[in-house]
């Protein structure tokens, strides 16, 4: 029984020390990683816009559309646009387009 005792210490001690080392390699690894980015953030201002963008481009590549037939968001930049009228729709795939051009005409035809 004494030797079951002692294996069951020892195994609860290993256990300890290896989660005590685990929480402080998390604790180093987190201090570096904050001091890193720290250290990024003073270096300076971030670097200018290519010449070729203009502040227009810059905007309209951080603006975000709605496809409406899956509802997911999108840069503008990437998006696929179809013009309806004075409206532009925007879609984030070919298929999705297809399928809101599709219905478009199906409800047309219905009246």
């Amino acid at each position: 029984m004494n030797f079951l005792a002692r294996v069951f210490k020892y195994l609860f001690w290993l256990l300890i020390v290896s989660w005590s080392a685990a929480l402080l390699r998390r604790i180093v690894v987190g201090m570096l990683r904050y001091a890193a980015g720290a250290t990024v953030k003073q270096q300076g201002p971030p670097a200018a816009a290519p010449p070729n963008e203009t502040p227009e481009t810059q905007v309209a590549s951080r603006r975000l559309v709605r496809d409406p037939v899956c509802g997911i968001h999108i840069a503008e930049v990437l998006a696929i646009p179809l013009r309806e009228g004075s409206e532009v729709v925007h879609f984030c795939s070919a298929a999705c387009r297809d399928a809101y051009v599709g219905n478009t005409r199906k409800m047309a035809a219905n009246g």
